[in-house]
């Protein structure tokens, strides 16, 4: 494959071991490696192409108090050093999120949300898009950008769902790629 994503969901199965199989296998040239964390398992993720915690789980991994745009910098540039990793996508709710790559200044996308029913499943469906997005050739801007409004989508239904090709279109035309 293209890409892997890890998604921790703290049961036990995201090892050392586990972590270093990974690498030796998709840290190759065209390949990417995408973790959605765990903060007690952060030590694992060091290397990676890219990781997403949400602005907690940042706060925690880089033992930085995220408590001001300010402190949010300082955090994401921590786990960018700490893990050695490309690049750290926090998710930040109803802030959007905000993308840390080497060599780059930071950059916040705004969220896309209109209405916000229920956020189970925003996580998951940005560390899928974003890769996705990346696999398929998207810089991480636009790749942040798509996921973002996807997670839109998702937050914007009642239990846990998906959101489709069609749905996805949809939002994006609703609200012009002047954002890429």
């Amino acid at each position: 494959p293209d890409a892997v994503i890890v998604s921790d969901y703290g049961k036990g199965l995201i090892t050392q071991e586990l972590m270093d199989q990974a690498r030796r296998v998709f840290l190759k040239p065209g390949r990417i490696l995408a973790v959605d964390p765990k903060v007690r398992n952060f030590s694992l993720y060091r290397k990676v192409n890219v990781i997403t915690p949400n602005h907690k789980e940042a706060a925690l991994g880089s033992g930085i108090a995220v408590d001001s745009d300010a402190s949010l910098i300082q955090a994401g540039w921590k786990i960018i050093e700490d893990l050695d990793c490309d690049a750290v996508v926090i998710t930040r709710g109803e802030k959007g999120m905000t993308i840390f790559e080497k060599g780059a200044q930071p950059e916040h996308i705004p969220t896309v949300a209109r209405e916000v029913y229920d956020v189970t499943g925003a996580g998951d469906t940005v560390i899928a898009i974003l890769t996705m997005a990346r696999a398929a050739g998207l810089s991480r801007r636009e790749a942040a950008v798509l996921a973002n409004f996807a997670a839109g989508v998702v937050v914007g239904e009642v239990g846990t769902s998906a959101v489709t090709a069609e749905a996805l279109k949809d939002i994006v035309r609703q609200d012009p790629p002047s954002r890429f």
